[in-house]
């Protein structure tokens, strides 16, 4: 896969995994609106460093406007497609509806659309843990039915892997699904949790802590999420020559269509996130109980055994490690920042 569109490319994981192609050498064609749903200054400096390279190429670009998507795969010709780009985040989803559907629906047609039209080798789509909704089943598989999502944003993201299946289907555009959990590291999202407690603590504010921090999350550090995309990118899924129409597998498909989870194995209590990220910057914080928000799943948990199995690689990363990594990052970054303005 030598030249790769990476649509989201100013966000957190988009970053990132550009970043990685090329350091590895790929050319990298970038896509981003640059909207503000968060710090839109955070979203240009991260894209500052990556098109300081002369393999990128960067594209300021509404995914949901159809007539500007054609021409991008028109003019171009994309070995592969790792598609981030989407309107994040589940609560935001409770009274923002329309923004899910015009990106995570609309602008994910236009760019299946321009996979399906000029052949794309591969297209790589960014899913949720949200997608497991009501189920209570732990750990999450991905053999598992996904038909009850509690949010807006899971459906929209549920609605993403049933257009790659149908693509995959009818125009044999392979396809691979990763579900993400929790996600964090160095450039992350502002909205997120442990951005949001660090800041607080530091500020010597108080923190909103629902369902009273007993809720679980299966946190994901940033390196292992790009580790796994670079390798999924460059491994075309075939069609599952066993797949069984009598007892159709979720995960797998007669199509080119494959669906791995992608998190740590470790679920971890809010209550005890929130100590690691005190002991990181050696102050406690100052915490406000909730209860649940409508949208938020209690625990998260993912069985990644088919991620291992196909691409040798588990994520390891500890949570200590990762979150001791991210509460320097946060520190230099705003120091830095203060001392331009």
């Amino acid at each position: 896969m030598r030249k790769i569109l990476v649509t989201g490319a100013a966000g957190f994981i988009g970053f990132h995994v550009s970043q990685r192609l090329l350091n590895r050498g790929n050319e990298v064609t970038g896509v981003d609106n640059l909207n503000d749903y968060y710090d839109v200054s955070l979203k240009r400096t991260r894209l500052n460093r990556l098109i300081a390279s002369p393999l990128f190429f960067f594209h300021l670009l509404d995914l949901s406007d159809r007539k500007a998507t054609e021409e991008l795969f028109e003019k171009n010709a994309f070995d592969a497609v790792i598609h981030l780009a989407a309107q994040a985040g589940v609560r935001y989803s409770l009274t923002n509806p329309h923004a899910y559907i015009a990106s995570n629906v609309t602008g994910f047609l236009h760019v299946l659309e321009g996979c399906k039209n000029k052949g794309v080798g591969h297209l790589v789509f960014a899913s949720s843990s949200s997608v497991y909704g009501a189920n209570t089943k732990i750990p999450f598989s991905v053999h598992d039915h996904t038909d009850h999502p509690i949010s807006l944003y899971a459906a929209t993201k549920k609605a993403g892997e049933l257009m790659t299946h149908t693509y995959a289907t009818i125009y044999s555009l392979p396809c691979t699904v990763l579900r993400f959990f929790t996600v964090y590291g160095p450039w992350g999202r502002p909205d997120m949790a442990y951005f949001k407690f660090t800041r607080a603590i530091l500020e010597d504010r108080e923190i909103e802590v629902y369902g009273e921090g007993k809720m679980k999350r299966d946190f994901t550090y940033i390196d292992d999420v790009v580790e796994v995309l670079e390798r999924v990118v460059d491994h075309v899924p075939a069609p599952y020559k066993t797949w069984d129409s009598t007892y159709p597998d979720p995960a797998t498909s007669f199509a080119p269509y494959r669906v791995y989870n992608l998190g740590n194995q470790n679920p971890v209590e809010l209550l005890h996130f929130i100590n690691i990220i005190e002991n990181c910057l050696g102050k406690k914080a100052r915490l406000k109980f909730l209860p649940p928000q409508p949208g938020d799943v209690w625990e998260t948990w993912a069985d990644t055994c088919e991620l291992t199995q196909d691409f040798h690689f588990t994520p390891s990363t500890p949570l200590e490690d990762g979150l001791q990594r991210f509460v320097k990052w946060y520190i230099d970054y705003h120091r830095t920042s203060r001392n331009q303005s």
